[in-house]
């Protein structure tokens, strides 16, 4: 036999041998799997421990106690509640209540307003029992437009000087300047509203 062909009778029965290797190994892998999943549990079933029936009792100690009536009186105190809408009128000017939380927007209504009538709603603040300043200003010209709505939202500023809660609670008043509608007063209380950042700026 010559050279040529005993090389060529070497490559072809390599080849077999790779091709018939790797269905072999397949069935060696799946066996293996076979087996492990037997010995693992007789019947496939998987034990799974009844926790159903256990109680879970944590252990309260008087720390914990503590901590929690600690949280309780929290949520207590700070429980909000929107307010129903009491509209207070002057002439054309309204606002939606007499009592708001730290964060609530103020509503201001304005409509009817005459031709002739221009001038300002003075929001004053609190500064004591008895004296206010100038929050801000809104200018109203009926000649313009007879009709408007305003939100007013106060918050803290160290600019304005509206450094702490203190500066915004209390009893506000809306001044009608250049007429002579009366004032309409509203309290800002104590409640506040939730999600909103009231920690001192200056």
């Amino acid at each position: 036999m010559s050279k040529v062909f005993r090389d060529f009778f070497k490559i072809k029965s390599m080849n077999k041998g790779v091709i018939i290797g790797i269905p072999i190994t397949i069935i060696i892998i799946i066996g293996v799997i076979a087996m492990t999943m037997i010995s693992n549990g007789d019947s496939g079933d998987m034990e799974v421990e009844d926790v159903l029936d256990k109680e879970i009792r944590p252990e309260e100690t008087p720390k914990v106690r503590e901590k929690l009536d600690e949280i309780e009186k929290i949520v207590d105190e700070n429980t909000y509640e929107v307010l129903p809408r009491e509209w207070q009128t002057s002439g054309p000017f309204q606002i939606d209540r007499h009592e708001y939380a730290l964060g609530e927007k103020i509503f201001i209504r304005i409509g009817g307003l005459d031709f002739q009538e221009k001038g300002q709603v003075a929001v004053m603040r609190p500064l004591n029992d008895t004296h206010y300043s100038v929050y801000l200003t809104i200018p109203f010209d009926g000649a313009k437009k007879n009709a408007f709505n305003y939100y007013l939202d106060p918050s803290l500023s160290k600019v304005r000087g509206l450094c702490s809660v203190d500066d915004i609670m209390g009893k506000w008043a809306l001044v009608f300047r250049g007429t002579n509608y009366s004032n309409l007063n509203f309290e800002i209380t104590d409640r506040i509203l939730p999600g909103t950042d009231w920690d001192p700026v200056c």
